[in-house]
C-alpha cells in the first residue's frame, strides 16, 4: 500500500516501485498491489528479485509504503 509519494533519497528500482504503485492508485483508486503481481509486472527472478524485494523493504523503512500481510 502507498502510503507517501515521494522518492527523496531513493534509487531507481524503489523510484519504479513508487510510480507504479502511483499510477495503479490513478487509474484504478486503489493504491495496493500483491507483490507476486509486481513481480510479475516487473518480470523479475533470481537475484534481481530479491534486490526487488530488498527495495520494498527499504521503501517501508522509510515509510513510503506499507506491506500488508493478511492471513487467511
Amino acid at each position: 500500500m502507498l502510503i507517501r509519494n515521494t522518492t527523496w533519497r531513493c534509487g531507481k528500482l524503489e523510484r519504479s516501485i513508487v510510480k507504479h504503485l502511483y499510477k495503479r492508485n490513478l487509474s484504478f483508486g486503489k493504491p495496493e498491489m500483491p507483490i507476486k503481481d509486481m513481480l510479475k509486472n516487473f518480470n523479475l527472478t533470481g537475484k534481481k528479485r530479491n534486490d526487488f524485494l530488498d527495495a520494498l523493504r527499504r521503501l517501508e523503512r522509510r515509510n513510503i509504503i506499507r506491506i500488508l500481510t493478511i492471513v487467511g
